[in-house]
């Protein structure tokens, strides 16, 4: 499916103050960004470069006053995910370098306090795809999805004694729960095709027979036509923004709609 995806952000700020974006996406697995869109308002310069996971990311330095940055595009997307109930665990000595970093314990996902827990979890199945799924399965069924409990500080450890949060709270407690058991995960931010309610979205990839698979604990069932902005090992990674002053966010909008076949 080809979706329009659209976000808009609007600060108010009374001194110069440094943002990083992560708002461009990328072509890659599962994508193809045939159109895109990046504009500021003021119409003031900005430098981008690649960050450490392969993240496109924006540098601007806003103007006092108001800032308006809109970004669109037009990005063909896979309708599925895939999904092997067979993909097998890889162990740690045969895992690629690349995918090390991810069985570390991170700033929001304390993977060395879920060994047990996990274990818990997924005792007495297969190694691989199917400890991945009980834990997607054990988040949804024991987490309430509810605004206004967690916020930007809360990590896997908060939401596991709160029972309570939101998209990225899920991701951290699966993350840190499949870290625990030697799971290579990482925390994926974006665009869900009929999410409700509409925002850019979390969720999360495990590494598997070598190649990575997603799993998204607020969902019922397994979902494609998602658009991928950033990859990262927790939050702290894969901020839309991140400032470093004193700057307000005053509105954010965002769409996901089907385009129009011609």
């Amino acid at each position: 499916m080809k979706l329009n995806i659209a976000c808009q952000l609007n600060y108010e700020s009374q001194e110069n103050v440094p943002l990083v974006l992560m708002l461009r996406p990328q072509s890659g697995s599962g994508q193809q960004v045939i159109e895109e869109q990046f504009l500021l308002s003021p119409n003031i310069t900005f430098t981008e470069y690649s960050d450490i996971y392969g993240n496109l990311c924006q540098r601007i330095h806003s103007p006092i006053g108001n800032l308006t940055i809109t970004t669109t595009a037009l990005v063909e997307t896979s309708d599925t995910i895939d999904v092997n109930f067979r993909a097998n665990f890889i162990p740690v000595e045969n895992l690629p370098a690349h995918t090390l970093i991810y069985l570390l314990p991170s700033r929001y996902c304390e993977s060395d306090k879920f060994s047990f827990m996990a274990a818990d979890i997924t005792q007495n199945l297969p190694l691989g795809y199917q400890q991945v799924e009980a834990i997607r399965r054990w988040v949804r069924s024991n987490v309430v999805y509810e605004y206004g409990y967690s916020s930007s500080s809360s990590s896997a450890c908060d939401i596991n004694q709160s029972r309570i949060g939101v998209c990225r709270d899920f991701s951290h407690l699966c993350i840190a729960l499949c870290r625990g058991i030697n799971i290579p995960a990482r925390m994926v931010v974006g665009y869900l095709y009929n999410l409700e309610p509409m925002d850019l979205h979390a969720w999360f990839e495990v590494y598997l027979e070598n190649q990575w698979f997603t799993f998204d604990a607020t969902q019922e069932h397994p979902k494609g036509n998602r658009v991928v902005l950033a990859y990262g090992r927790d939050a702290s990674d894969v901020a839309f923004a991140t400032q470093f002053g004193n700057i307000m966010l005053c509105d954010m909008q965002v769409s996901v709609t089907a385009a129009e076949i011609r």
